[in-house]
Parts: structure tokens; sequence; C-alpha cells
């Protein structure tokens, strides 16, 4: 049995421009053509298909799942065997990661002291006040939420201005990649991510690489964050999210 690439990407819940992405790179060709030259995809397909979701989900960038996937040595029990420990062990890293979670709060709601009037200038309909007792409550013993408070106690609203412009920038280029099909993990997604975090770090907290990957995986698990990054796409804070991560695989590797 055969299936056509709009039913293969509904079963795997990814976009047919992902799937036309693998095939043109050679990750996972269709076995079969239409006689109008369309993609079939047999079961041997899908098979391959979920290894490759298996190993995206746990941050491999595309050429190493195909070098991976290709290995002559391999088994399917051995892939099955190395993603089961691989997700073990991120079950085990996130777990111990949840802590530093509660250092990674966005800095627009840490130490803002801008006037009713200023605050609506620079951040129009959003309250960066708004959960400042939950943050005070979760963060306020941090490292991470202290030189925040430290750094952004003489911000003016212009240096909040010129942030809120850098976000946007940011967020217009991760749209961009997006409706161009670019890929989470490639080098043009990556380094805008890097941008993102070097951001962070420029201008509220120390954010290394791992305490990134925690805010990538905030922006997906809190419907807040998921919500309000969305606004700008649908889907945008996933795509940040795996940009961020194959961004710290790329730098820790």
């Amino acid at each position: 049995m055969s299936y056509a690439v709009g039913q293969v990407a509904g079963f795997a819940g990814v976009t047919v421009r992902t799937l036309h992405h693998y095939d043109a790179i050679g990750l996972l060709v269709p076995s079969a053509r239409s006689h109008a030259g369309h993609r079939r995809y047999d079961d041997a397909d899908l098979d391959r298909l979920q290894q490759i979701l298996f190993y995206r989900e746990l941050g491999f960038p595309l050429e190493e799942v195909a070098a991976l996937l290709d290995d002559p040595d391999a088994d399917p029990r051995a892939h099955l065997r190395r993603q089961h420990e691989l997700l073990t062990a991120r079950i085990e890293r996130l777990q111990k990661m949840a802590a530093a979670v509660e250092q990674a709060m966005e800095a627009r709601t840490m130490g803002i002291n801008l006037t009713p009037e200023e605050k609506f200038e620079v951040f129009g309909d959003f309250d960066p006040d708004r959960y400042q007792e939950e943050v005070q409550e979760r963060w306020g013993d941090t490292d991470a939420y202290r030189q925040s408070r430290e750094r952004t106690a003489s911000y003016t609203k212009e240096d909040w201005q010129r942030i809120q412009r850098e976000a946007d920038e940011l967020t217009r280029r991760f749209v961009a990649l997006m409706e161009a099909g670019e890929p989470a993990d490639s080098e043009a997604a990556m380094d805008v991510a890097e941008d993102h975090r070097q951001g962070i770090a420029r201008n509220h907290y120390d954010c290394g690489h791992e305490m990134h990957t925690c805010l990538g995986e905030m922006y997906v698990s809190d419907e807040r964050f998921t919500r309000t990054i969305d606004q700008a796409r649908p889907g945008l804070a996933a795509y940040m999210r795996d940009a961020i991560l194959a961004n710290a695989v790329r730098h820790t590797a």
C-alpha cells in the first residue's frame, strides 16, 4: 500500500514542504511516483520517517540523521535502542534542568521601571508587570533575576524601545525563515537563535546555551509564551525552540 505526500504529512504531523525538503536532500526519497509524477510513500518509507522524526526530536542535525540511518552496519533494533537511551538521557537532563528554568524568565518582566504611559508606548497592550508577583515568587532568589534587576535598573524608555526593536527584528527574521521553508536546524535559523541568545546575555542576564535551551522549552511548555509568540506566526514558538536546541547542539557538540 502506498500513500500520497499529503497523507504522510498528516500521519506524521509535519508539513508537505518538510517532506519535499527531505526528498530534495535525499533524506527520505519516496519509493515510488504516480503516473502523474506525484510522490508515493510505502510502509518502509513511513518507518524511515519515524526514525527521522525521533532523531529530530532529539536535536540531531539532518545531515547527522542521514549518516545514522544510512549506516550499513546498523539495524532497526539498534536505532530503537539508541533512541531509547537518548530519550532516557534527555528526560533525566530535563528533570535536572527544571530548576534552571526558574532562572529563565524573559527580562521584560524583571525590573522594568517605567510609567504606565511609557510602558504602553514601549510594549503596547502587553503589560510587563502583569505577572510580577509570580515572577518574584518563582525566580526572585535566582542569580538571573538579580542580575537582570541590576542591569535594567537604570534602563530608560529609549533603552527598552531599543531592546523591543531588537526583539521585533529577531521575530521578523524567524518568521521570514519559516515562510521560506527553511528548516529550524539550518545554519540560517541557528544563526538567528544565536543572535537571540546573545541579545539576552547583552541586555539582561548571562545566558549560556543550556539556559537558552531551557528558555526554548518554556516557549512551548508555557501556553502564555506560546500564545504570545505565535501571534507573529502560528508555530513560531516551536520553530524557535527547535532552532535554539539545534544551535545549542552545534556549539556544545
